[in-house]
């Protein structure tokens, strides 16, 4: 007897996976329309690593990018967007049918703006509204920081009708002004007249990286600490998502949501295990719940396609989570301050990677 997909069965359990990775080799060969095929695959999200990696490996981008070469007219910038924006497309269109019938719950693609704006909001906004236009598709979602600049764009956004996917989430303090910056922005929206149910918001919480810092600093205090290690950011997931359904499932939401407001939908990024010592797929068996996405790298994909444990966890235990929190901060860890630190350095390695990404595109 053939064994099903645990990756069907996460499916039915209302959980969406997308795929963390985008380029013209999954498109052009056919991968990605495969994975949406037989392994339900809902999503897809993208940010500069990704394309670097893409443009700079696949050889389905070498023509295009010598004929924009060509045109001394056009900035290294516009060249990676050209590019870019042809692949956010196709991608939109094969997950077109996903999105439809879901009634736009499902099937988006993400493409981020430059992180060179993320503490500017009146460009951030600028750069947003400019990329959903030149994308042209519904299931969209443009991706923005949790910086300070980037809550108030997000906020804008949401109010100007534009889906958003917020990334570069890593404490509850990012969870809670992010919850705060789509509520503001949705109702704005429905307060000038906007169609709510045209929009859509994921919140981009980011894990390993949390586990990675945060095993340094309890190594460091050696003892009982050791004990805490590789549970952090399971434990932060959780309490997130229980303040995610406390504030989307209240008497206050539930006006907007009367109104076409959706839930924002809490999404578990960063979920390739870095320390060979875990799980390598700790990410996803241990946050399994509905109403939530897990966007995976392709080898946590086939690692849980292939020994995947498909049973809803994310809701068990929260007690257990609450108490790594109380003893983290009973070691003197600053959760919120480790957050700030992550998030500038995950800003930093995409300003990187988009830094190459011009050096590829330019003359």
């Amino acid at each position: 007897m053939t064994t099903m997909n645990p990756l069907l069965r996460l499916y039915a359990l209302g959980q969406r996976i997308w795929l963390d990775n985008l380029s013209r080799t999954l498109l052009r060969e056919g991968t990605l329309k495969t994975m949406i095929a037989e392994d339900k695959i809902a999503g897809v999200t993208s940010n500069p690593s990704i394309f670097f990696k893409a443009i700079s490996e696949s050889p389905h981008y070498a023509e295009d990018l010598e004929k924009l070469k060509s045109d001394k007219t056009i900035s290294a910038e516009q060249r990676y967007e050209t590019l870019a924006i042809a692949d956010i497309q196709q991608a939109c269109d094969l997950l077109q049918p996903v999105y439809k019938a879901s009634a736009g719950e499902d099937g988006y693609v993400s493409l981020e703006v430059s992180p060179a704006l993320a503490h500017n909001t009146e460009t951030t906004v600028a750069a947003g509204l400019r990329l959903k236009a030149a994308v042209n598709r519904a299931n969209l979602l443009i991706k923005v920081p949790a910086t300070t600049a980037g809550l108030a764009a997000i906020e804008e956004l949401i109010a100007q009708g534009c889906s958003v996917n917020v990334t570069l989430m890593f404490s509850l303090r990012h969870v809670r002004a992010v919850t705060n910056s789509y509520l503001s922005g949705i109702t704005r929206l429905l307060d000038g007249g906007g169609d709510a149910r045209k929009v859509k918001s994921v919140a981009s919480l980011f894990l390993s990286r949390v586990d990675t810092l945060l095993d340094k600093r309890l190594e460091a205090i050696g003892g009982d600490a050791l004990g805490l290690r590789g549970r952090s950011a399971v434990a932060l997931a959780k309490l997130a998502f229980q303040e995610n359904r406390k504030t989307f499932g209240d008497k206050a939401f539930g006006v907007l949501a009367k109104r076409g407001a959706r839930p924002q939908t809490m999404l578990w990024a960063s979920t390739g295990t870095k320390n060979p010592a875990y799980s390598d797929v700790l990410y996803v068996d241990s946050l399994i719940g509905p109403r939530t996405v897990n966007t995976v790298p392709d080898a946590t994909l086939a690692a849980f396609r292939e020994h995947g444990r498909a049973e809803a966890t994310l809701e068990k235990n929260i007690e257990g989570a609450q108490e790594q929190f109380e003893a983290l901060q009973g070691l003197g860890i600053d959760l919120d301050a480790i957050g700030e630190e992550l998030q500038a350095d995950g800003l930093k390695q995409f300003e990187d990677a988009y830094q190459k990404l011009l050096a590829l595109t330019a003359n």
